[in-house]
């Protein structure tokens, strides 16, 4: 950009902008249309200077919604866009960058006007601004084709019209360092067009912009959509320098291609922000190093959970929950509506790589929970620890993620646990120097264990900060899955599962103190209770039952583990007789009794061969008389339980979480998007 850059508070006083937006119509042939979409800028990628360009464009939109309905020009606008479209696949064939600078301009401004109607008026008012546009017979307005489309209608829905050429475009325009930024801003202004769900407090299940995306023209392009937006999460694409996709004027002032000096280094500049040839554009890609990726995502899955109708599923869902890998030649039984075949390698190394953001772990759970295929294909790899480390890592540092976040990487895990071939394996994966696992230096040790100790530490970290009832059901949940095929365990998560009973332990016999002495003074005695018998309907009595409940399961995770893998791990029996004094208690509770059957059989006998063993034995010999013990217990000892298996089921109304889930990862990641808080009434602005 040249010396000249404007600020960004100077657009109210921009000549063009404010014939654009005043009273008079501008003919859709005049020559200002060309020189106001031919301006060189830097999109801005961080929220800041979004904020700062979406409080310069609030008050030209406001002018304009008012003005509009007279001039028409918003929908002049709209149509010089799609004129400049006609020409992308081609000019992008002979890398001709004059049809996509003034595409990309022209959208950029349609954009970033759409954004403050939205937030202003109805969709039924918002389809009425696309509706001014009466214009003089033999305008180019009315002879407007997308992509060689002939037009059956003199007289089209503008709306729709724009909606399926942003559809067209993200399809069908190859993604090359000169077309990275107007797909950036189709994906964008879609993302823009479904912004109204952040306005309402209740799901939006119906609406022009639905019916359109849902049943409309676009219906036929689901799942080159679908397989679009996938493929630019695959993809991992940088945004290009700025050279390669915007026209940067020369030291003379001049433009690349010979346009006139005055056209785009003048009024329209100050969308570089202060950003051109300055530090800040490469602060803003490093911030948002992947913008086209990011919003890809972002677009994906707010497609993905958009409401069924009445009569018709979500199409994007089904292309979501039926997509095949390109290996797979196996011919379908029936053919799925929208589906398509994807490079499943492809797409497990960009979600084992991405899983630091919300929205990868979200496409993740998305793709496990409802895509059969891509789940079995996940389970059959043979580097799991690739993507399940990730997942841990997530879980580890849970203190610094959002609840949202973590309840997905749980999921993960529960849904991978339900799997037993997942379970047996990640006992035989033996990792090194985990560098971000440092409450302990974990120099080897098994992915199985690993991940039971991570799961642990979630659960007591749940019941000292957070105490979300749902957050322990899934973590036992999981180790439940898993304790059947528990192998080798590490001598510290063998620790850690014995720590984690004794608080349980210590938490019980307070909530039971509490409960007691609640019961004694409404009695108004001392007589001595059974720990059991605690009259129900006190909060402690609740409060009792919620950590018995809690109990009964670790002892079954440990009963598992112990009538089914015993011999294989002799560290757990270690930790087991080391603090066998902890499990005195319950053996008469008769919410355990039963279960407390096995692990007295297992104490007592191991108890039994150490006396045998003689007194101050070592840690070597204990370990020793335990690994020939573990041979010689016959499994016929061993009360048999059912099996522990725990399944995965979504909530009824899975929207209710989603929608809102979704929508706050938009607001919070979206780049080059900023709303206000005032106003957003979807989810509480702590919620993302």
């Amino acid at each position: 950009m040249g010396a000249n850059t404007s600020h960004v508070s100077d657009l109210s006083e921009n000549p063009s902008l404010k014939a654009l937006v005043g009273t008079e119509s501008i003919s859709e042939n005049d020559p200002f249309w060309n020189q106001l979409i031919s301006f060189t800028f830097i999109s801005p990628t961080n929220s800041a200077d979004s904020k700062l360009l979406e409080e310069a464009v609030i008050p030209l939109a406001k002018i304009l919604i008012e003005n509009n309905p007279r001039s028409g020009n918003f929908g002049a606008l709209v149509r010089i866009f799609l004129g400049r479209t006609k020409e992308l696949k081609i000019s992008t064939e002979c890398q001709d960058q004059l049809f996509i600078w003034q595409a990309h301009n022209a959208l950029f401004m349609i954009r970033c006007l759409l954004k403050v109607f939205i937030r202003e008026m109805s969709e039924e008012e918002l389809h009425l601004q696309f509706s001014y546009q009466e214009r003089a017979p033999g305008s180019c307005g009315g002879e407007l084709t997308e992509f060689g489309e002939k037009k059956e209608t003199g007289r089209e829905d503008l709306l729709e019209e724009l909606l399926s050429n942003l559809v067209h475009l993200i399809v069908e325009v190859p993604l090359l360092d000169i077309t990275y930024s107007i797909l950036f801003e189709a994906v964008t202004t879609l993302l823009v067009f479904f912004s109204y769900q952040l306005f309402h407090k209740d799901i939006l299940r119906d609406g022009l912009i639905y019916q359109h995306i849902m049943k409309g023209r676009c219906l036929s392009l689901t799942s080159r959509l679908v397989k679009t937006l996938l493929y630019n999460f695959i993809r991992q694409e940088k945004c290009p320098p700025p050279a390669t996709h915007i026209f940067e004027p020369k030291a003379e002032g001049g433009l690349l291609y010979g346009l006139a000096s005055g056209v785009a280094s003048g009024l329209w500049s100050v969308f570089t922000l202060g950003g051109a040839g300055g530090s800040k554009a490469g602060m803003d890609q490093e911030h948002n190093p992947l913008p086209l990726s990011n919003q890809s995502l972002l677009l994906l899955l707010v497609l993905a959970n958009l409401t069924d109708g009445p009569d018709w599923p979500n199409p994007y869902r089904q292309a979501i929950t039926c997509f095949r890998n390109t290996q797979d030649t196996s011919s379908v039984p029936v053919e799925q509506p929208h589906t398509f075949q994807i490079n499943f390698n492809s797409l497990y190394t960009a979600l084992c790589e991405q899983q630091r953001s919300d929205q990868a772990t979200l496409l993740l759970y998305t793709l496990l929970h409802q895509n059969a295929n891509m789940r079995t294909y996940m389970l059959s790899r043979t580097d799991m620890d690739n993507l399940v480390l990730p997942i841990l890592e997530i879980l580890y540092h849970v203190e610094e993620r959002n609840s949202h976040h973590v309840y997905m990487a749980l999921i993960i895990l529960l849904i991978l646990t339900e799997d037993d071939a997942f379970n047996r394996s990640i006992h035989e994966v033996v990792l090194k120097n985990i560098s971000w696992y440092t409450e302990r230096s974990l120099t080897e040790i098994s992915l199985g264990s690993l991940l039971i100790l991570v799961v642990i530490r979630t659960i007591q970290f749940n019941m000292t900060r957070t105490r979300d009832k749902y957050l322990h059901t899934n973590c036992l949940a999981a180790l439940a899955n898993m304790s059947a095929q528990f192998r080798c365990l590490h001598q510290y998560a063998a620790q850690r599962i014995i720590s984690l009973f004794a608080l349980l332990s210590k938490k019980h016999n307070k909530v039971l103190e509490q409960a007691t002495q609640s019961l004694r003074g409404r009695q108004g005695d001392n007589t001595a209770l059974p720990d059991y018998c605690i009259v129900k309907g006190c909060k402690s009595a609740q409060d009792l039952n919620v950590i018995e409940e809690v109990i009964r399961m670790m002892l079954e995770i440990i009963n598992s583990c112990l009538c089914n893998s015993l011999h294989h791990n002799p560290n757990l029996v270690y930790a087991l007789l080391y603090k066998r004094e902890l499990f005195e208690q319950f053996r008469t509770h008769p919410s355990f009794q039963d279960i407390m059957q096995n692990l007295d059989t297992v104490i007592g006998f191991f108890s039994h061969r150490l006396e045998q063993a003689g007194s101050d034995l070592s840690v070597e010999r204990v370990q020793e008389v335990i690994m020939k013990g573990a041979q010689a217990l016959p499994t016929d000892r061993l009360k048999k339980f059912p099996e522990l298996k725990f399944k995965y089921v979504e909530e009824d109304q899975p929207e209710d979480f989603f929608i809102p889930y979704v929508w706050s990862l938009v607001f919070n990641s979206g780049v080059g998007l900023h709303w206000s808080p005032h106003g957003i009434e979807l989810f509480s602005m702590d919620s993302g």
